[in-house]
């Protein structure tokens, strides 16, 4: 099936590149006609016209489970385009700006598969020059057409001779010379689309005994399932639901169960864990019947232990299923299926030891096998492979009535937060969770959500709404005298307060999460309670308290075993002591380079890039320009493989600063135009302002006027807060502008 008319007439349509070509195209056609296969292969050939690459979604519009929106999509493109989560703006309007921004100047294709509607399409299209989009529909789109300028591709069945043609290098190798006559009645039966084509020429290869006859016999009086498949009307239809029904009909009994069930889970792509506890059976036995299920076409895997539905097949499962399974079998399945999520979250969650409460999961009894987490990765990369069925199991607990399943599901989701989930996923999470707490009647489980929302609120740098919205999370915990959720709230709100720099309102929350910590008898939470403390002492400049608190938490930590918490209390004693003295800076040194051989020994890259920060600061206060130069460049590399902007820019800066310790202003500069540039992006206002101060020092002795332009702008930020470095900052800035 060679498509070349169809190929010719994408590459009249797309190319040249240039104002003359049509931006966009929709491939139009039935289910199962080859549209997405017909984008790729096109996609495939024409790659080196796209020297700044591909972007691809499906955007599932004809799925049974619920559609991928233009917001998910964009966050998907946004973050491929190397923008980390955390910095992707929630709003539709403000994502679809970022989104044109990125590619203005890119020659990019974007292809989305399987849109449902105009509105899934248009916040997606580029409108630059240089990209090209590729959207695949069953639907016409006309709204593309008339608002858009898109250009239309109507791919047809294909002709007799081509299914012919397939059919026959299918079975080739498998069955003696069968009638051409045959050949072309059982391609006529798929009425030559090519999905029901593969399928029904697979299963002739598997029976190569049976006469061609007789399995066109079997298809023709197939008619027990067609009615089960929402479809489109007409001859297409049915050539599908018959194919479907005649291979489903062919399946062992437990492998026909297996199937049906499936269509039942949320996601439209399942391991083979969660396959076995959908169905009841053991991983051993679950993995024997997805082989056969994949034997037939009717899924397909996709790596050693996952496996996926085209949409047309999933909703063929799933309405095989309600016709099928009683109401009470199809509710265990579901049930299974959404413990076995919610357990196994759990597990990854504390293996992860994020700072995140994990209310227990006691809405579903558990699985009998919950596989095990050694270490933090561990447990993020099974959220990262599961994240999308996650999502999509939340969404199905709340549909289903099942608030408490839903609202759990949702905040065990929270480790995986910080690191990896977008925004707008978090929002969802949360919203979802705090709308079913409030059904479900559990106000610890409000707290929580309202929490989570906050927590978002910060990442967002809407620091203020943080504030209000933890606020209320502490006046809600105090109502209902949960002790351990007051202390996680007293902390919050000191963890903030250091991020506005008000020292002294964070010292006083922060003293307090001391004291409830040792009320608690909670360990674990003093010795983070007294790092946070440790900063805002040496933020107020009390540095015999810093040092103090932080040792005592290294102390707590070392005795607990808890390296995450001693790396971050070494950090903080590091700082301390820099900044205290010039003779604390090689103590200062020693304890930042144990905590860089901890986050190294610990495999932890974003650690490691955190710490190298701090280390190559105290590096420079030493005089060891070179050495602090060696750190910046591998705390640069590592947070822009982990997509961490600000710290990215912090490193860029830091490598600046190394740059004018060694006397060379001149290749400081770009360094610190770049920190600039990315810190007022993120709208991040005192390390820009940091930034700023630097670039003005570094350009001093060759542009007089943007050094004073960047000092200006340097001084009106510090002149924002209230704290000793700021006040010390601004006063040094002012007498340089006189």
């Amino acid at each position: 099936m060679n498509r070349s008319a169809e190929l010719g007439r994408l590459d009249r349509v797309l190319f040249p590149l240039g104002p003359d070509a049509a931006h966009l195209t929709v491939i139009v056609g039935t289910a199962g006609v080859g549209k997405t296969a017909l984008a790729l292969r096109w996609a495939h050939r024409t790659q080196d016209q796209f020297p700044d690459g591909q972007l691809y979604v499906n955007l599932r519009g004809y799925d049974p489970g619920t559609p991928i929106t233009a917001e998910q999509a964009l966050d998907r493109f946004i973050r491929a385009l190397d923008v980390p989560p955390g910095r992707i703006p929630a709003d539709l309007e403000a994502k679809a700006t970022l989104y044109r921004s990125l590619l203005a100047n890119l020659r990019v294709l974007v292809v989305l598969d399987n849109a449902e509607s105009v509105g899934q399409v248009r916040p997606l299209i580029p409108g630059s020059d240089g990209c090209r989009v590729i959207v695949t529909s069953r639907n016409r789109l006309a709204g593309l057409m008339a608002r858009d300028g898109a250009q239309r591709v109507i791919v047809e069945v294909l002709p007799e001779s081509e299914s012919v043609e397939l059919i026959t290098a299918i079975t080739a190798d498998y069955r003696a010379q069968d009638d051409p006559a045959d050949i072309a009645e059982l391609a006529r039966l798929c009425a030559c689309l090519p999905l029901a084509l593969r399928i029904a020429a697979e299963r002739a290869a598997t029976r190569p005994w049976m006469p061609l006859g007789q399995l066109i016999q079997d298809l023709r009086d197939e008619s027990g399932l067609w009615d089960a498949l929402t479809a489109e009307d007409g001859e297409e239809a049915d050539g599908v639901r018959a194919v479907f029904a005649w291979s489903y009909r062919a399946l062992p009994v437990d492998a026909a169960r297996m199937f049906r069930l499936l269509g039942l889970h949320p996601g439209p792509e399942f391991s083979v864990q969660a396959a076995a506890e959908l169905a009841d059976v053991t991983v051993l036995d679950a993995r024997r019947l997805l082989d056969s299920i994949c034997g037939v076409h009717l899924i397909e895997q996709t790596a050693p232990d996952r496996y996926e539905f085209h949409d047309l097949l999933r909703a063929y499962a799933t309405n095989a299923a309600h016709h099928q399974d009683s109401l009470e079998e199809q509710y265990a399945a579901l049930s299974r299926v959404l413990a076995w999520y919610l357990h196994v979250a759990h597990a990854a969650g504390t293996a992860m030891r994020t700072p995140a409460r994990l209310l227990p999961p006691t809405a579903l009894p558990a699985p009998s096998t919950v596989p095990g987490f050694p270490a933090y990765l561990d447990g993020a990369r099974w959220y990262e492979a599961e994240w999308a069925n996650l999502l999509a199991a939340v969404q199905a607990a709340e549909k289903s009535g099942l608030d408490r399943v839903s609202w759990q599901l949702a905040l065990m989701l929270r480790p995986y937060f910080t690191r990896d989930a977008t925004i707008a996923d978090r929002l969802q999470v949360i919203e979802t969770a705090l709308g079913a707490a409030r059904r479900d009647g559990d106000s610890v489980a409000e707290a929580e959500a309202l929490f989570a929302l906050g927590s978002a609120y910060s990442a967002q740098h809407r620091l203020a709404d943080a504030v209000r919205v933890h606020r209320e999370v502490l006046r809600l915990r105090r109502e209902i005298d949960d002790r351990e959720g007051e202390l996680l709230s007293v902390n919050m709100l000191g963890v903030l307060f250091l991020m506005q720099r008000r020292f002294t309102e964070a010292i006083e929350q922060l003293e307090s999460a001391r004291v409830l910590s040792r009320e608690r008898d909670d360990t674990e939470r003093e010795a983070t309670a007294l790092f946070n403390l440790a900063e805002a002492y040496t933020g107020s400049r009390r540095y015999p308290e810093a040092i103090e608190t932080a040792t005592r938490s290294l102390l707590l930590s070392r005795e607990l075993g808890d390296e995450r918490r001693e790396l971050v209390a070494l950090v903080m004693l590091a700082r301390a002591q820099a900044d205290s003295a010039e003779d604390g800076r090689e103590e200062a040194l020693v304890s930042a380079g144990t905590a860089l051989d901890l986050a190294r020994a610990r495999n932890e890259d974003r650690n490691e890039g955190w710490v190298l920060l701090e280390y190559a600061r105290i590096q420079r206060l030493n005089g060891l320009f070179n050495d602090a130069l060696v750190s910046c460049q591998r705390a640069t590399t590592l947070h822009r493989a982990l997509e961490d902007r600000a710290r990215e820019a912090a490193a860029l800066d830091g490598t600046g600063e190394a740059y004018q310790g060694l006397e060379r202003a001149a290749d400081a500069v770009p360094f610190h135009r770049r920190a600039v540039t990315i810190f007022r992006q993120l709208d991040d206002r005192w390390p820009l302002a940091v930034a700023l101060g630097n670039l003005g020092a570094a350009l001093a002795a060759t542009d007089a006027a943007e050094a004073r332009a960047c000092r200006q702008e340097a001084y009106e930020l510090f002149e924002g807060y209230a704290d000793p470095q700021a006040r010390e900052n601004a006063a040094r800035i002012g007498r340089l502008l006189g």
